[in-house]
Order: structure tokens, then C-alpha cells, then sequence
């Protein structure tokens, strides 16, 4: 649990600037954005000060259990910093989303649409780059079922991955920057390409693995 603090402590300060600035906000804020980055959903301020952060510290309680139940948590320590890194910085771009949602909502010019473009993107990037450090497991990284069968199928896959998942992330931070309204559908896009990409690459890669298997072997 103790490798998770960081964003523990990142979710834990976003609350307090919420609980600081309960008093300013309006009773009905903004708190939710539409594919036009225009708000169109409203709650209570006292819902949008705490439901965001509540969420990220069961996130981060989840994240600390996931490895304990892993069927394939021998694998945990051989990519634990990978898998802390990536926790970490799910929970700071919460953090950063929550403050930014609060800030808007007292008036602040917060470009919120172009801080979450720039914080998911961010986020992807950072996950491209570290995914062949990833090992085979459960919870983290591209599990499909030729991924989880074949220990060599997971680093071809994560290797290509990696890349879908780099490229997709400078878009939405491009996005970010230069059209925030089209930053949403941009992050879909690239969601969906690089998934799509990285399952029907990991199927690909286990096919030819079997067809390159002496005396076939496998089929």
C-alpha cells in the first residue's frame, strides 16, 4: 500500500482544495462536460467536491489489491514499479481533473477540456512507454486471450501496443492544444484504433507462433 502514497496524498489534497472552497461554490455546479466540451450536467456542491476524490481512493485501495489475487502474481515484482508508476499517475490526473473541475466552477478560467486532453494523453503516453516493461498478468496491460497464452504473443503485442498507445496520446494532447472541443473525440479514436490494433496484432502474432511451432506443435 505504501507505493501508492504518492497519489493517495495527490486524490487527498484535491479534496481538501475542494473542501476549501465548498463555501464559494454555487449550490448547483457544473460537473459533467459533453463531447462539445460544454457543460451539461449539474449536482450539488457538496457531491462535486466529494464524489471524485471518494472514487479515487477506492481506485487506489483496489489498485494496492489487485496483485494479491493475481493467479499470475509471480510475475508482480518483475514490473512492480511499472505497475506503481502507471497507479500513481492515474490518481495525480484524477487529482488534477477534480481541482480543475472546482476551479472552473468558482469562476476561475480554467480550460478544463484542454487539462483533461493534456492529463489522459499524458497519461497514455506514458503508458505506451512503459508498456514492454509489463509481464504477463491479470490486471495490467493488453490481456487478451493469445496474449495470456503465450508469454511471447504478450511481448510482441505490448511492444506494438506501446506504440499505438504513444501516437494516441500526442493526438489528444495535440487535440488539447489546438481544438479542445475535438479533444473527446480524438481520445475515443485513438482508444478504440490502438485497442483494436493491439487485439487483432496479438491474435496475429499466437497464430504465427503456432504455425512456426516444430511439427506444429499446438494446432
Amino acid at each position: 500500500m505504501r507505493r501508492i502514497i504518492p497519489g493517495i496524498i495527490a486524490i487527498l489534497v484535491a479534496l481538501a482544495f475542494g473542501i476549501w472552497a465548498l463555501p464559494e461554490l454555487p449550490a448547483e455546479v457544473a460537473s459533467h462536460w459533453g463531447l462539445d466540451g460544454e457543460p451539461d450536467g449539474w449536482s450539488s456542491r457538496t457531491t462535486a467536491v466529494f464524489v471524485l476524490p471518494l472514487i479515487g481512493l477506492g481506485i487506489a485501495a483496489l489498485l494496492a489489491f489487485l496483485p494479491r489475487i493475481d493467479p499470475r502474481r509471480t510475475n508482480f515484482e518483475l514490473h512492480a514499479g511499472t505497475y506503481w508508476l502507471v497507479a500513481n499517475a492515474s490518481l495525480i490526473v484524477i487529482s488534477v481533473i477534480h481541482v480543475g473541475m472546482i476551479g472552473y466552477n468558482l469562476g476561475w478560467p480554467v480550460p478544463l477540456t484542454r487539462i483533461v486532453a493534456i492529463g489522459v494523453g499524458g497519461l497514455f503516453v506514458l503508458i505506451g512507454n512503459v508498456m514492454t516493461r509489463m509481464r504477463p498478468n491479470w490486471f495490467m496491460g493488453i490481456r487478451t486471450p493469445w496474449t495470456l497464452s503465450s508469454d511471447v504473443v504478450w511481448r510482441r503485442t505490448h511492444r506494438v501496443g506501446g506504440y499505438g498507445f504513444v501516437i494516441g496520446g500526442v493526438l489528444v494532447i495535440l487535440a488539447g492544444f489546438l481544438r479542445p472541443s475535438w479533444a473527446t473525440w480524438v481520445m475515443i479514436a485513438s482508444v478504440g484504433v490502438a485497442a483494436l490494433a493491439a487485439i487483432v496484432y496479438s491474435y496475429v502474432a499466437w497464430r504465427d507462433e503456432r504455425e512456426s511451432a516444430p511439427n506444429g506443435a499446438g494446432q
